[in-house]
C-alpha cells in the first residue's frame, strides 16, 4: 500500500467518523425531544380533564411503586 492510499484511507475515516458521531448526535437529541413531546401531551391531556384517572395510570402509578 503506497502512501497516497495511505492518506486516502485515513481521509475517508475521518470522514465516517464524523457522520457516524454527527447521526449519534442526532439521534440522542431526537430521543430526548421524543421524550418531552411525550410528557408535554401527557400534561396537556390531564390539564384537559384533570378529574378522570383511568385504569392504565392507576396501574403504572402502581408499578413505580414497586419497582
Amino acid at each position: 500500500m503506497s502512501v497516497e492510499e495511505k492518506y486516502v484511507a485515513a481521509a475517508y475515516l475521518v470522514v465516517f467518523v464524523a457522520v457516524l458521531a454527527y447521526v449519534l448526535i442526532i439521534s440522542t437529541k431526537l430521543a430526548r425531544l421524543e421524550r418531552e413531546v411525550a410528557e408535554l401531551t401527557e400534561l396537556a391531556r390531564r390539564r384537559q380533564a384533570p378529574d378522570a384517572i383511568d385504569e392504565a395510570e392507576l396501574a403504572e402509578h402502581a408499578g413505580q411503586a414497586r419497582g
